[in-house]
């Protein structure tokens, strides 16, 4: 399936045969295609990286707090075993790369003719009309402008699933959710990503070195646990711990008795690493500047005046938001506070959910005012956290049966999410055997609210 051309004048404004596009070959795009291609839906998927995952793969050093059986779709796995595909070990704890490796790429590889890769979305509006124009517009077709490393393109589409996720835009530093006074300028010395200290480049750039970690999530506690060991072996290394909280037993709560064991554990040894390692913990701090020294190196200023002085790198670990930029011309009912759908986000707000109570939803939660536009994955929970893999394929399959006509395959819900809210059990490591158990055999561990994770 090719695009049309970049000629404005060659994009039919009926779409009646056109394809539905996903944007994002990622766990969830990968997904959405599987379940429109066993309903003979015509589709596209555009994925700004050069293969499947590539948001997945920046963070395959991690592991995932699922195993695998909650990590594949129901129909994907169908292709898949079609093909002589061999499944994990369903008990295991699969890397961000092993889920790139043992299945999204031999997905992809099956949904190959529809996947279009180094096509970067950097726009949708209906043909032809702005956001301010209503006669016609449930009946036009979408534009997607495309960047690709050809140049700039049109490209139509009756529909769009947008499985971008959230990876791409990550949390500032900044205590008030906005870059900090001279973070931009320090960039070079702010990571916003958990690093892999197995690499020599990256393990140097730390070691030895005064390190901030900012943040109280699953990210900073795989960081908090990494640096950490890294200090052990590594004499001079320090850490900080910022914390925005008045106090630090929030961030550990849940140890021991969370939905994900994995998760449960990661916060249960981050406790013990901080209380044994050299960090020393800042409560109440939210950043305002960031100064740069006559040395090179950097204080950090907060709000209240506390400051962090001689800092040599940051790690601002403070989650992620969707990238609504692109998505601008669309008329989208999106919650204030979440930016999720409007009627999503009482179900997902974290302050009274967690990954376990979320009620399985699909289209009709996510559908907006801009008729055939559906945000599904990372990308529909906005700034809300605790994604499960599982949640999406519901997700795609109720989208896929909406835009196949299947109405009442639509509506119904097909996933049961038990009472230990499907949000993982006691399983292995993708390098143990089945028998060994353990729970906590990397020290570096993510939330799955990366899992639903694609790209742009």
């Amino acid at each position: 399936m090719s695009p049309t051309s970049s000629s404005a004048t060659s994009i039919s404004p009926g779409p009646a045969d056109l394809p539905v596009v996903v944007v994002g070959a990622g766990p969830i795009g990968l997904a959405a295609a599987a379940h429109l291609r066993s309903r003979g839906v015509a589709h596209l998927v555009l994925e700004a990286g050069e293969g499947p995952g590539a948001a997945v793969a920046e963070w395959g050093h991690v592991r995932l707090f699922s195993p695998w059986r909650e990590l594949v779709d129901p129909v994907a796995r169908e292709l898949l075993l079609e093909r002589g595909w061999e499944p994990p070990h369903p008990d295991r704890y699969p890397t961000g790369a092993r889920w790139v490796d043992d299945y999204l790429r031999p997905l992809a590889e099956v949904l190959a003719p529809s996947v279009r890769y180094g096509a970067r979305v950097t726009a949708v509006a209906r043909h032809g009309r702005d956001r301010l124009v209503s006669s016609g517009r449930d009946r036009s077709a979408f534009t997607l402008h495309l960047r690709t490393s050809t140049g700039t393109e049109h490209l139509a589409a009756r529909a769009v699933v947008d499985a971008t996720g959230t990876w791409g835009t990550p949390n500032p530093l900044g205590g008030d959710g906005v870059v900090a006074l001279g973070e931009r300028e320090s960039a070079d010395r702010i990571g916003y990503r958990v690093p892999d200290l197995d690499q020599a480049v990256q393990r140097s750039r730390f070691a030895g070195r005064h390190v901030v970690v900012a943040g109280t999530g699953a990210s900073a506690k795989g960081a908090l646990l990494a640096l950490t060991a890294l200090a052990e072996s590594e004499p001079g290394t320090t850490i900080t711990w910022l914390v925005r909280r008045s106090r630090v037993g929030a961030a550990f709560a849940g140890s021991g008795q969370d939905e994900l064991p994995q998760r449960g554990a990661l916060g249960q040894l981050a406790r013990a690493a901080v209380d044994r390692g050299p960090v020393t913990t800042r409560t109440g701090f939210r950043t305002a500047e960031v100064r740069r020294r006559d040395d090179d190196r950097l204080d950090l200023v907060a709000f209240d005046g506390q400051v962090v002085e001689g800092v040599d790198e940051v790690l601002a670990l403070t989650g992620f938001r969707p990238d609504l930029g692109w998505t601008d011309e669309l008329r989208l009912d999106l919650d204030p506070v979440l930016q999720a759908p409007r009627a999503l986000a009482p179900l997902i707000d974290p302050n009274e959910h967690s990954c376990g109570t979320v009620y399985p939803h699909g289209v009709a939660e996510l559908a907006q005012p801009e008729v055939g536009y559906y945000p599904v994955g990372m990308k529909s929970y906005g700034r809300a956290t605790s994604f499960l893999a599982l949640t999406g394929f519901e997700q795609t399959r109720s989208v896929a049966a909406a835009l196949a006509g299947d109405h009442e395959a639509a509506a119904r819900v097909e996933l049961t999410l038990p009472d230990t809210g499907v949000c993982g059990g006691a399983g292995t490591f993708d390098d143990e055997t089945a028998t060994d158990g353990g729970c906590c055999g990397a020290p570096a561990v993510e939330v799955l609210s990366i899992g639903g994770v694609g790209t742009r």
